[in-house]
């Protein structure tokens, strides 16, 4: 990848979160907890902090969740989970993948840690873009 091509605004950075859906999310939180020494809130799910190798001043996160069965936040997907991707600019992503024809969900969200949008790949799994307000310290 050139340098040109590496400050292209509009990429994927990084993994924002891993989100699964289960009958038994509490027992499945337990399990990732107790083999896997993943720990974290019980309503929040847990953080996985980690430097990116370009930038490694900045401090990045992923958040790993295990959501109830019944859960919509998925939706309309059918799918057990959702991967949350990190973006560098949300707004020139989407005007990326809107050219190239992919699905985009119309609904955004802001909050004081960042933006987000959806998207669904060719099987019609959601996924979620995330474009964080500041870097994690």
């Amino acid at each position: 990848m050139s340098d040109a091509q590496d400050q292209e605004k509009g990429r994927v950075i990084g993994i924002g979160g891993v989100f699964i859906k289960s009958p038994d999310h509490q027992k499945l939180r337990s399990w990732y907890e107790a083999k896997l020494g993943l720990r974290g809130s019980p309503d929040q799910g847990l953080t996985l902090k980690w430097r990116s190798h370009r930038q490694p001043e900045e401090e990045h996160l992923t958040v790993w969740s295990a959501f109830p069965n019944t859960s919509e936040y998925f939706g309309p997907s059918t799918a057990p989970f959702m991967i949350n991707y990190i973006v560098d600019d949300l707004d020139a992503l989407l005007r990326k993948l809107e050219a190239q024809g992919v699905e985009i969900d119309p609904k955004r969200e802001e909050y004081d840690y960042g933006r987000f949008a959806w998207i669904y790949d060719p099987d019609g799994n959601k996924i979620e873009l995330w474009e964080p307000a500041a870097r994690v310290k």
